[in-house]
């Protein structure tokens, strides 16, 4: 199965990775795994969606953000690779949702870049998966997501 054609079908090109928000690397590998910092839905240097998922936004935007912060984890995975077919596991994703107070569907949001990884790899796009709700993220955005990734 080739990634990059499955992108396609899916009309989806990469774009250049988000810039960095800190003092840290985008990607740190260990052995053959591939750790990625943590992600927004940033959309040409700007966020794609601001505010808390179940006051500003419903969980369909909450998930249309998350999809977005899962197309530029591979776009960074891509910068470092240089091949994405390079990947075998999703090993793990860890996602923040920015929630309103009462919002308990963390998990439904970080469906959207769950469901997108195993779009794109298939059986080896399944992995284990955290989802918490915190109250801010940086820049107002609604979603952060880091991920462990395996490569051959």
């Amino acid at each position: 199965m080739c990634i990059y054609e499955n992108l396609k079908k899916m009309n989806i090109t990469l774009p250049e990775p988000p810039p960095k928000g800190g003092i840290y690397v985008p990607v740190k590998q260990v052995g053959n795994l591939i750790f990625t910092s943590g992600s927004g839905p940033i959309v040409n240097g700007e966020p794609a969606f601001i505010g808390k998922v179940g006051k500003e936004l419903t969980v369909e935007e909450g998930q249309k953000a998350a999809r977005i912060v899962a197309i530029n984890i591979l776009s960074v995975l891509h910068q470092y690779l240089g091949d994405l077919n390079r990947i075998k596991n999703v090993v793990k994703l860890l996602g923040f949702v920015a929630s309103a107070e009462g919002f308990g569907s963390q998990p439904q949001v970080i469906n959207g870049a769950s469901q997108f990884f195993v779009d794109v790899f298939g059986d080896n796009g399944q992995h284990a998966r955290s989802a918490i709700g915190t109250n801010e993220l940086p820049g107002g955005i609604p979603v952060e997501i880091e991920g462990i990734f395996e490569i051959e």
